[in-house]
This record gives C-alpha cells, sequence and structure tokens, in this order.
C-alpha cells in the first residue's frame, strides 16, 4: 500500500488515502488513479511514506507540504516553539528534563514557557 495526500491551495493535507501498490507503481500513477477516483483532475496530491522515509515526516489531516523543502510538516503544538530545519519538526525552547519516564510525566506549559510534572 501507498499513502497519498491531497493537499488544499495553501499546502495543507485535508485527507489521506492510501492505494495499492497495483494501482500506483509510481508517484504520478496513484496522483492521477485518485484524481481519477474522485472524479477531481484539478486536485494536488502528494505521496507520504510511513514512518517518514522521505519528505520527513508521514503526513496527517492539518499537516503543512513544504515544497522548497520536499517536507512534511505537523501544526505548530505552541507559539514558542521553533522548526528544526533538518526534522521538520517543532521544538519546545526548553528541553524536556532528562528523568521523563513511565513513572515521570512531563506536559508543555506554554504559560510559563517549561515542562510540568504531571502529578
Amino acid at each position: 500500500m501507498k499513502y497519498f495526500t491531497k493537499l488544499d491551495t495553501n499546502n495543507i493535507v485535508t485527507a489521506v488515502n492510501c492505494v495499492h501498490d497495483n494501482d500506483a507503481p509510481t508517484e504520478s500513477d496513484g496522483i492521477e488513479f485518485l484524481k481519477q477516483l474522485f472524479n477531481e483532475p484539478d486536485s494536488v496530491w502528494k505521496q507520504t511514506f510511513r514512518k517518514g522515509s522521505e519528505r520527513k515526516n508521514f503526513a496527517s489531516n492539518g499537516y503543512t507540504y513544504d515544497a522548497d523543502n520536499d517536507a512534511f510538516i505537523p501544526p505548530k503544538p505552541y507559539s514558542s516553539w521553533t522548526l528544526n530545519e533538518d526534522t521538520c519538526r517543532w521544538v519546545a525552547p526548553v528541553d524536556m528534563p532528562e528523568d521523563a519516564s513511565p513513572h515521570k510525566r512531563y506536559r508543555w506549559n506554554e504559560d510559563t514557557t517549561s515542562w510540568d510534572l504531571i502529578e
């Protein structure tokens, strides 16, 4: 199976569809298959890859496709976070405490821009 994202005019992912390998031997074949299936000849589709093996991240609804970096970027979770250009993932301005584990979990606090221990 191969996965394809439908993009809106702002390159935001609005749908993710899987297509059988027989219908999508190449990315362009998969795109043409979906355009015909949905009868939307002008729709824009991009292939996304499990485990982010290509295009940095496996896309979901709400992700943005960045054509300059040929990457899918998840929605920004907090205004204080910045984008890591190498991974195309958002990073907190402060690292999570190193003692995080199943017994010690933390939640980001945007008001204090710090990690709070979940009691």
